[in-house]
């Protein structure tokens, strides 16, 4: 079997990913029929899940601007899902040229658009892994090929810990910043228990795919343990520093913390 074809065949098109459902609420054109009508299903639950995808995606634009703004040159972006605009190394790069990223997503198909769209600048690097969040160790190891692990990175897990079992979820962040020096950062985000985002949950779980576990306020916050939270603190993450007005308001909660 060639390459092209095993990866071919690792690309499932008659079972829903979460990276192409998500690409599906931002509104691209990746994904399968297959996506599509879960991400329906999930809307139809949630009317919501379309105006927390963008804001998601806002609230990661402007916290990576503000830690490259304030010297951040490192991002671990992990649970990346397929490349769209504004995306972390672009964000970064914008402003701090010589900016590195790493990416971290578990689908092919997300690593076959980042090996042809997630191009660096040349002051810079932008690399992907290939790898499950959970497996921390390999993660970081990998990224090390491209970070330097002595200097400050941030650590971004952006509407991914849902992935995870709660007490699981907390670990897994934990686990990521251990192995990060002093000075290095968490922003995180993920949606909050509601009847509303339960019934979205419920529906995403008819797809016969993984199910993505909605978070009390607690087992977002108990990720950031011994970090100092970055003003506004924990917020919903359409009032996170918020650049326009009429933001929607959201049931995703987000924060940027520091490690000491």
């Amino acid at each position: 079997m060639s390459v092209d074809d095993e990866f071919r065949r690792r690309i499932r098109s008659d079972v829903p990913h979460s990276a192409r459902v998500w690409n599906a609420w931002l509104g691209g054109k990746d994904h399968y029929p297959v996506d599509r009508e879960l991400a329906e299903a999930v809307s139809a639950a949630y009317p919501q899940m379309v105006d927390i995808a963008r804001a998601s995606r806002a609230f990661q634009i402007r916290a990576v601007r503000h830690l490259a703004s304030a010297g951040v040159r490192q991002f671990l972006d992990v649970g990346t899902g397929l490349p769209v605009a504004n995306s972390t190394h672009e964000v970064a790069q914008s402003i701090a040229p010589e900016s590195r990223i790493v990416y971290v997503d578990n689908d092919p198909i997300v690593l076959a658009h980042a090996e042809a769209l997630l191009t660096s600048a040349s002051e810079g690097s932008t690399a992907y892994v290939e790898a499950d969040l959970s497996d921390v160790d390999a993660v970081v190891d990998e990224a090390a090929r491209t970070l330097d692990l002595s200097e400050p990175v941030a650590v971004l897990l952006l509407s991914t810990l849902g992935h995870l079992a709660p007490a699981d979820g907390i670990d897994v962040v934990r686990r990521y910043l251990d192995r990060m020096p002093s000075g290095s950062y968490l922003v995180l985000c993920d949606t909050v228990k509601t009847p509303q985002t339960l019934a979205a949950q419920e529906a995403y779980a008819s797809g016969d795919n993984p199910p993505y576990l909605v978070r009390e306020p607690e087992e977002i916050t108990g990720c950031a343990e011994g970090l100092e939270l970055v003003e506004p603190g924990f917020v919903p993450i359409d009032r996170w520093r918020p650049e326009e007005d009429d933001a929607v308001p959201v049931d995703q909660c987000g924060l940027v913390a520091r490690k000491p």
